[in-house]
């Protein structure tokens, strides 16, 4: 059950303290076999049908290393702006917990695949804030337990837990973070830009999906205070497993709003787990934090070290694809949009569809209008991811090459979208289908428009007496007559043509 916490306001604790964070960010890689044997890592599969002896731990079976997994190690790192380690041992972490079938975690401990690295992050005013890397580790996944019967879904109150250890040795990547300082009152919105810009790298370098939701990517949010003035490091809480940008954000804040509040009722920050919620924005208290000590590492026997040749590291580093912040930067250049603008697209998750459409044949422009407009607009409306929408980025294309060519206006061009994404068909076949092409025909436009002249003599005279503006009127009747279907720029010339006015 969730308890009420105290909390000092958010303002009152920064005029007091300084926040220091630490984020531990674990990926699951995605290869087609576990990090020691050659289960599948398939997705949606029965309970405990990916599994071996060795992921299952039982005595006598012997892990072997899966390259892959190394190398997606190697290029995180380098992306990362990380040392690459010329030599490096995998160590066992012992705990006892039953997702964890050996009793131990095959890890790495005082010598990572990469260290010592940094990652440019842009927060939502453009400012860049650096975030300097501690290191970059393997090492396997637990497996999954379901606790049945509790109030909570938590081990605590449960009447029996059910485990599945189709996840066990599934690859991981563990990026930790050395202190972040210096953020203020910005570290929920640094710690939030520093998760979306690591999980937009990871899917640059295509070593994994990255989808929070789905529990490939999840991060561990540290956080201390220290007293204004003060340099030394607070007592830490570290709040477990946050699967979404928005909760990586909600928690610091949160963390740093209820420290402070324990600090300044003259109590002491207890070094915890804590468990957040996404209900209630809050977080609640785990388990007391273990020490390096406690896990009584020593070097796995069963492993040989890892020394990856500067050959190959080399090559792994010419071969690495653009990077987002990079990428932002160019496109940002080539497009002609402010900071401000490309985060507008960041924040609705146009910027793939975006440049898949300009891929496909559309201006940047178009593009833009169309994905930031009227489907974003549907996109929420049906509470639907924008890149999951029912069209393609070659779809939009052609809708906006239908409205280059005269085809389709603005108007026509949103019903063909909306037909499209109702199944209708391509934007050809809806075009077809609702018979929505511009009216080109000059004899057709003529007629409405000598119609509409004839229909409204009071505007006509006020046109031809000089007032042009008045023109607008008539250009509606004309549109309502071909049910949205001329070019209006046409019927305004037409119109102008036949009261004998010039436009200037």
């Amino acid at each position: 059950m969730t308890t009420t916490t105290d909390l000092v306001s958010y303002e009152d604790a920064l005029a007091s303290y300084d926040p220091v964070m630490g984020l531990e960010v674990h990926v699951e890689l995605g290869t087609k076999t576990k990090m020691f044997c050659g289960c599948s890592t398939a997705l949606g599969q029965g309970a405990n049908t990916q599994t071996c002896p060795t992921c299952l731990g039982l005595p006598g079976a012997l892990p072997v290393m899966n390259k892959t997994g190394v190398e997606s190690a190697i290029k995180i790192g380098l992306a990362l702006n990380c040392e690459i380690a010329e030599w490096c041992r995998f160590a066992r972490k012992n705990y006892f917990y039953p997702d964890m079938p050996k009793n131990f975690q095959t890890s790495q401990y005082d010598e990572p695949i990469a260290f010592n690295g940094y990652l440019d992050v842009q927060l939502e005013d453009g400012e860049t804030f650096r975030v300097e890397i501690e290191r970059a580790h393997m090492e396997e996944d637990t497996g999954k337990s379901t606790h049945v019967g509790g109030a909570t879904g938590r081990i605590h109150g449960a009447q029996h837990s059910l485990l599945d250890y189709n996840r066990a040795g599934i690859p991981l990547i563990e990026i930790v973070t050395k202190p972040i300082v210096g953020a203020g009152d910005r570290a929920p919105e640094v710690a939030k830009a520093y998760v979306r810009e690591l999980r937009e790298l990871i899917k640059a370098l295509g070593v994994s999906e990255a989808r929070m939701e789905m529990g490939q990517m999840r991060c561990d949010v540290n956080l201390s205070l220290m007293p204004k003035g003060s340099e030394k490091f607070g007592t830490r809480s570290e709040t477990k497993n946050v699967n979404s940008l928005r909760s990586v954000e909600r928690a610091a804040r949160y963390e740093i709003q209820r420290h402070a509040a324990v600090l300044s009722g003259g109590g002491t920050v207890i070094q915890e787990t804590r468990h957040f919620h996404e209900d209630t924005g809050s977080t609640t208290s785990g388990r007391v934090k273990e020490e390096a000590e406690d896990y009584r590492y020593f070097p796995e026997p069963d492993l040989v070290p890892v020394a990856p040749s500067r050959e190959w590291v080399e090559e792994l580093r010419a071969a690495l694809p653009e990077l987002p912040l990079v990428r932002r930067t160019r496109l940002l250049a080539e497009w002609g949009i402010s900071a401000t603008d490309m985060q507008a697209i960041l924040n609705a998750g146009a910027l793939e569809p975006i440049v898949a459409t300009i891929d496909a044949g559309a201006d940047a422009a178009s593009a833009r209008k169309w994905w930031m407009g009227e489907l974003a607009r549907s996109a929420n409306e049906s509470g639907t991811p924008l890149d999951e929408l029912a069209i393609t980025p070659a779809q939009v294309a052609r809708v906006t090459e239908l409205v280059s060519k005269g085809d389709l206006n603005d108007k026509l061009a949103r019903q063909v979208i909306e037909g499209v994404l109702a199944g209708e068909g391509t934007p050809d076949e809806v075009v077809d289908k609702r018979g929505l092409k511009v009216v080109s025909d000059e004899g057709a436009l003529t007629t409405a428009v000598e119609e509409a002249i004839a229909g409204n003599p009071a505007i006509a005279d006020k046109i031809r007496g000089g007032k042009v503006a008045a023109a607008g009127a008539l250009v509606g009747a004309v549109m309502k007559a071909t049910r949205g279907q001329a070019d209006a720029a046409r019927v305004k010339e037409l119109i102008l043509e036949k009261l004998g006015v010039s436009e200037g």
